[in-house]
């Protein structure tokens, strides 16, 4: 089985997107599972995982709309105000429970995690890793880092998923603070990464192959059982195609990983465990 372990589906007359800006104007339109469908199916993809992309209440309904409109969703990620436990726990009895869901997450940016230590907080993520909710995050600065390391220390049971290889600095070429970043999560037997592009790496990337060096890193220190591939579509189309950019995604994934076994994780095994995609009744 074959997963796309990101994606998102909007409206933007319905959505307020405050990531887009003016470079962005290429996916200024809506999205939806008829856009996707068939560039899934030229691709080889199976299933997918549906990722929140607007901080607010009605992407949830929105999320769960689009799920039962498409087969090949295998698993969705909603939202969670994080920051206010009492406010997510609202949030969670509006949907009356999470049992739709298999993980949640909430925009962070490079705003501060400092509320992830306090008690509240805690105590929320040890019901949600109870519930086999998994937590969807980037965490790009060092203070971020430390913060979500602290709480996968307080909460070990918990899987978290850094999205998008933890924004590599592909632009300038650099390595630090990345690399150390990258490595201190992994030493987290519960952390998992996503190997897809953000934002702000589609607009910057010039070629493919300058990914490789990083997902080299990323193969060593998470290992392939703890990274999924993940196409980030739509916003993914301001640099390629989605079939153009999985089959090189993919080829770099090959030239780093000659271990079927190993790519066959990357390509879906791991996002099926994380996301329990395997509980699901297939199309």
């Amino acid at each position: 089985m074959i997963v796309d372990a990101h994606h998102h589906f909007w409206q933007v007359a319905a959505q307020d997107q405050p990531w887009r800006d003016d470079r962005h104007g290429a996916i200024a339109r809506d999205y939806s599972p008829d856009d996707l469908a068939t560039e899934l199916t030229r691709a080889g993809v199976d299933r997918t995982v549906l990722i929140q992309s607007v901080d607010e209440p009605a992407e949830n309904d929105r999320l769960l709309q689009y799920a039962e409109k498409a087969p090949f969703v295998g698993a969705v990620v909603g939202w969670l105000p994080l920051s206010d436990a009492a406010a997510a726990r609202r949030e969670i009895d509006r949907l009356d429970g999470l049992e739709e869901f298999a993980g949640v997450r909430c925009l962070v940016g490079r705003d501060p995690l400092d509320w992830l230590a306090e008690a509240a907080t805690v105590d929320l993520f040890r019901e949600l890793a109870a519930a086999g909710i998994s937590w969807d995050v980037v965490p790009v600065t060092a203070e971020q880092t430390d913060a979500v390391l602290g709480l996968a220390d307080a909460v070990p049971e918990l899987r978290i998923v850094v999205d998008h290889l933890g924004r590599p600095p592909v632009e300038s070429g650099g390595w630090e603070p990345w690399a150390g970043q990258v490595r201190r999560l992994s030493e987290c037997p519960r952390v998992a990464m996503k190997v897809s592009l953000g934002i702000d790496l589609l607009t910057e990337l010039r070629e493919w192959p300058e990914l490789e060096r990083y997902l080299s890193w990323v193969a060593e220190c998470f290992g392939a059982r703890r990274l999924m591939l993940a196409s980030n579509w739509p916003v993914v189309l301001l640099r390629a195609s989605y079939d153009e950019a999985w089959a090189n995604l993919r080829t770099a994934l090959e030239r780093v990983l000659r271990d079927e076994d190993e790519l066959a994780a990357v390509l879906g095994g791991t996002a099926a465990d994380y996301y329990r995609i395997n509980r699901k009744v297939s199309p």
